[in-house]
């Protein structure tokens, strides 16, 4: 029997044989295919085997034929354990109900945990996990993938820096770093204000202190604008001083334009087909009629899969979502006078970027062009008019 636990499955029985026709119709049994297993002669000169549950009524028939009578004794596998369930029919059907309500509640998200950020900030974070599907009772494996979601969030709200997202349990948690903001609080103290880099001023508004300064001079780094000492002789006292200088800068930028260019975008075209996954299986549960990627000449695909829980543990069946998106090729081609033009926007994109949106470019000049490789390549001028003051404290405070 220790060879035969397959049987198990499809249910067996042992039958007991009595008669001096027992052997013969043993016999019979091995002629006809009817499988017999373990026989053993007992201590009252009876016969015990088992057979397989599909065996029972060709055995009947070979029965008949031969003096001997038999009787069925144990039986033993998955049918007849069925047939012993469904007399406890409601019992079963509570177990069923109970795992499947609490594997159901372990797949859900429950508790949403913010940490790092403002109360403002928390409240654009939960309103744009609310637009892209992600609430209490949620099933964590129909909600977008953790990158997905870091992404959005990094790209939809300014005033975070870097978002971390993890799935604890039923648990959404999120670290959020925000930006830091200048802020124009009340310093302790006398201060100056100091230019931050190389200037010509442009404009000026000063609140507090004394203006050293004046619009079109040039400034050097370290060069104080206004300063933090006002009076003279004995009226002389110390001030924070306060107030904007706003100076014309220079930055140079290279930037390369390929002249062609071949891209792939998605044509709007996909395929989405849901399994469950175990190593290296994968059982279709969704979509698997639907039209298949081979009619796309090009695609893309997009594979996001996550284990199944029971309670705190996770279970060895994955859910796998396979999306198949059709692609198609573009080519660009610019000429010399676009590619600069590109080259141009390219630049004053990148200035925003390291400067800030709040500074404003008024100049641009081609420094250098070079044509080679199938690419355009620009020096380019800028002149920028920014904030330069920078804050410093009066000596001797």
């Amino acid at each position: 029997m220790r060879n035969n636990w397959l049987l198990y499955f499809t249910g067996f029985v042992q039958v007991i044989a009595e008669g001096t026709g027992s052997e013969r119709m043993l016999n019979d049994c091995t002629r006809l295919g009817i499988v017999t297993i373990n026989v053993k002669r007992l201590e009252n000169g009876a016969i015990s085997f088992f057979i397989r549950l599909k065996d029972v009524q060709a055995l009947r028939k070979v029965v008949r034929k031969h003096e001997c009578k038999c009787t069925f004794h144990q039986r033993i596998g998955f049918p007849f354990l069925l047939k012993k369930s469904w007399r406890n029919f409601g019992f079963v059907i509570g177990i069923v109900l109970f795992i499947a309500i609490t594997f159901l509640l372990s797949n859900m998200i429950w508790h949403i945990e913010i940490k790092g950020a403002s109360p403002k900030t928390e409240h654009l974070i939960q309103k744009e996990l609310d637009k892209i599907g992600i609430k209490r009772g949620t099933f964590q494996f129909l909600t977008s993938s953790n990158q997905t979601v870091q992404n959005r969030l990094m790209s939809q709200i300014d005033d975070i820096t870097w978002i971390g997202v993890k799935l604890k349990g039923t648990t959404y948690s999120l670290e959020v770093a925000e930006k830091k903001k200048e802020q124009k609080s009340k310093v302790e103290g006398p201060r100056h204000l100091v230019a931050a880099k190389e200037a010509v001023i442009a404009k000026m508004y000063v609140e507090k202190g004394q203006p050293l300064v004046d619009v079109h001079d040039f400034v050097k780094k370290g060069q104080i604008l206004v300063s933090g000492v006002v009076g003279e002789g004995d009226k002389i006292r110390k001030v924070a001083a306060d107030g904007e200088v706003l100076g014309e800068t220079w930055y140079i930028s290279t930037v390369e334009v390929p002249l062609q260019t071949t891209f792939q975008l998605f044509s709007g075209k996909s395929v989405t087909k849901h399994f469950l996954s175990f190593r290296s299986f994968s059982l279709p549960i969704w979509g698997m009629f639907r039209n298949d990627e081979s009619e796309y000449p090009q695609y893309a695909v997009e594979r996001d899969e996550r284990p199944l829980k029971f309670l705190k543990w996770d279970l060895p069946v994955n859910y796998k979502k396979e999306t198949i998106r059709e692609t198609e090729t573009f080519h660009r081609k610019y000429s010399v006078d676009e590619a600069k033009r590109q080259a141009i926007a390219a630049g004053k994109n990148d200035l925003f970027r390291k400067l800030g949106k709040d500074v404003k470019i008024v100049g641009e000049k081609v420094l250098h062009e070079d044509v080679e490789n199938g690419k355009v390549r620009l020096k380019i001028h800028f002149q920028v008019i920014e904030n330069i003051v920078k804050i410093k404290r009066v000596q001797g405070d």
